[in-house]
Formats: C-alpha cells, sequence, structure tokens
C-alpha cells in the first residue's frame, strides 16, 4: 500500500458558520482548530492546507467555565522596559474587541509554524450575528448538539 499524499488539486475546502452563544471557550476553540487543520477528514495531510473556512458569530457570549472569566490574564508586553501588560478575559470580553479571546485560544491550538499562520487566515470571528460571508452559503456546525458539556448556561 502506498501512503496518501494530498496534492493541491484534492483539497476540497468547504465554509461552515459556527454560532458561539453559551459555548465553552475551551471546547469550541479545540473544534475550531481541528476544522482549521483539516484532521476531521480522511485524506488529512499535515504539510497542506486541508481544513475548512470557518466563521464564528456571537464571539462576544462566549462562556469560560470556573471563575476563569475573572482569574484568567493575558499578558502582553510593549516593547519597552518595564511594559508588561496585562487584561483579564471579563476586560477583554467586555472591552471593544471581544473575538480576541477566542481568536487566541485557536491560534494558540495551533502549531507554532508557517502553515498556521496560513490557516488563521481561513477563521474569521464576528462579536455579533452579522456576518460578509452569506455569498459563501455556509453550512452549519451546531457544536451545541455535539456533546452537553460543550454548552453552559449564563
Amino acid at each position: 500500500m502506498k501512503t496518501f499524499s494530498a496534492t493541491p488539486a484534492d483539497i476540497d475546502k468547504k465554509w461552515i458558520i459556527i454560532d458561539a452563544e453559551g459555548v465553552v471557550l475551551g471546547r469550541l476553540a479545540s473544534i475550531i482548530a481541528t476544522r482549521l487543520r483539516g484532521k476531521h477528514k480522511p485524506s488529512f495531510t499535515p504539510s497542506m492546507d486541508m481544513g475548512d473556512n470557518v466563521i464564528v458569530i456571537n464571539a462576544d457570549k462566549i462562556q469560560l467555565t470556573g471563575k476563569k472569566r475573572d482569574d484568567k490574564i493575558y499578558y502582553w508586553h510593549t516593547g519597552h522596559p518595564g511594559g508588561i501588560k496585562q487584561r483579564t478575559a471579563r476586560q477583554i470580553i467586555e472591552g471593544q474587541y471581544p473575538e480576541r479571546v477566542l481568536t487566541k485560544a485557536v491560534q494558540r491550538m495551533l502549531p507554532g509554524n508557517r502553515l498556521s499562520r496560513k490557516l488563521m487566515t481561513n477563521l474569521r470571528v464576528y462579536a455579533g450575528t452579522e456576518h460578509g460571508h452569506e455569498a459563501q452559503s455556509p453550512e452549519v456546525l451546531d457544536v451545541k448538539a455535539m456533546n452537553s458539556k460543550n454548552s453552559r448556561g449564563a
């Protein structure tokens, strides 16, 4: 038997849409990372962009379990001496760009290489319900129905 290795002609990319309202952050990010990478397909090839294009709506209504909303801290550095900054997950979700929490969670579940940076361009995250991708006729992926642990009440 020969090992199958996909070529660009073999790749079939779909558009999927996910509603993040009431869904647990880590579980959703794991599902999105798998879809972006293409590991859900039987023809998965590690060195190719096999994944689907993913649209996430209602990212501002994402749920975090336990006390993570207040205790989870995101750090960054300005590049200047003493320039370490921090924000809690609550501050980011209630701030101007709440979709960054989900984007960072997905980005950190992918390997840190050139292919992952290419895969991240296939992810579109929106804080509200409006998105400009109706022309691609995306398929709905119901993450809440996959497992009862995926969703949580507010």
